[in-house]
């Protein structure tokens, strides 16, 4: 379709007598990634097929008085969609062809399609699966050559045809900032970000502010559940087990994307785009969140933490075994002691008598060196 010899080929090859009335360009590829993985040879490709064609066709075809000239567009094009920078740029071109043909009072209509079950582009595991996740559901092929056929004679040179789940739809594509264009659809309020958060983060430490230390772990974590579970789709936080990997529970990289930008907006935090793979499970997560939230860049120091309730809940935080096994345990305990090293026997009296001291004496004993305390 992009090269002009062999398209020009083809339709000199239409019969005389058989005049060609009707185009229908629905060329295309996909080559999906994050923006920044992206580069000049992706987009090429993308363009190439969708693009380089369709300009092909109408400049091939400017003399031919054609009755329909149908373009396949796609949604992400209208709306935008995660991971899709090159195809919603490749198809936004087509809906513009479409406008500036039928200025020119040439027929043109250029169709923003949803996702197509019974094969094609959206067929591929990962597209469908990306586009359950927006509550985009696969259309029914013959309801939509049925909508083809009327989209074509209308009036109208650019439309939309999805069948969108609305709630789940607007919950995907505002995750993240508002946004005006889908705002006459249901379930659309203001704020926008994910339950409501403002993006600053302010009010989820002042939620944590006014908990006890015990209670700020479990409620960072039900945050991260919370929003694995929206990202992919799932009833509730229930399906996201705390030490389940998220690779295992369905992560891709563009999934991973979309949970940093989900827990950015609710936290306030610059997150790395690589946060899901440098913390592989949600209490993994929701532990470097924690830790960041209390003492992490984005918080004012006036309305920091006193140092004994920092140190408490990032304690807190951590499983007991978890201290051991890195060392800090061990260290939090000659500090306690006061003891600059001790033997076998005494590590071993040590372990248990750490084990027997619930966390606020752990840390009352920490910050105080109270050898005594440590050893009660």
């Amino acid at each position: 379709m992009a090269d002009r010899e062999a398209l020009a080929a083809v339709l000199a090859a239409v019969p005389a007598d058989q005049p060609l009335s009707a185009v229908v360009h629905a060329a295309g590829v996909l080559d999906d990634g994050v923006i920044d993985g992206l580069d000049p040879d992706r987009f090429t490709a993308v363009h190439r097929a969708k693009a380089a064609s369709a300009l092909l066709l109408d400049e091939l075809t400017a003399d031919q008085d054609l009755a329909v000239f149908a373009l396949f567009s796609s949604a992400s094009a209208a709306v935008g969609n995660p991971g899709q920078g090159n195809y919603a740029a490749a198809n936004a071109l087509l809906d513009a062809l479409a406008e500036r043909r039928r200025a020119h009072g040439r027929a043109a209509t250029s169709i923003a399609w949803g996702a197509w079950g019974g094969g094609g582009m959206a067929a591929d595991t990962r597209a469908a699966e990306a586009a359950r996740r927006t509550g985009i559901r696969p259309l029914d092929p013959a309801a939509a050559v049925s909508a083809l056929r009327r989209t074509v004679l209308d009036d109208a040179p650019t439309t939309l045809v999805a069948d969108v789940d609305p709630e789940r739809f607007v919950r995907a594509f505002t995750a993240v900032r508002p946004s005006r264009l889908l705002a006459q659809l249901p379930g659309y309020a203001e704020p926008q970000g994910p339950g409501g958060d403002t993006g600053n983060g302010r009010e989820l430490r002042a939620e944590l502010a006014g908990l006890p230390p015990a209670r700020r772990a479990a409620t960072v974590l039900g945050l991260v559940r919370g929003r694995a579970a929206e990202v992919l789709g799932l009833p509730g936080i229930e399906a996201v087990g705390p030490d389940k990997a998220f690779r295992d529970l369905g992560f891709d990289s563009l999934g991973a994307v979309e949970l940093r930008n989900r827990l950015g907006a609710a936290t306030g935090l610059d997150l790395s785009p690589t946060l899901v793979f440098d913390h592989p499970s949600p209490s993994e997560l929701a532990e470097h969140l924690l830790g960041l939230l209390l003492t992490g860049p984005g918080q004012d120091s006036r309305d920091a933490e006193p140092e004994r309730d920092r140190l408490r809940a990032l304690l807190e935080s951590v499983p007991l075994d978890r201290l051991r096994r890195s060392g800090v345990l061990d260290e939090l305990l000659k500090l306690a002691d006061g003891a600059a090293d001790g033997g076998a026997a005494e590590d071993a009296e040590d372990d248990d008598a750490i084990d027997a001291m619930d966390l606020d004496d752990l840390v009352q004993a920490a910050l105080r060196n109270d050898p005594d305390h440590a050893q009660d």
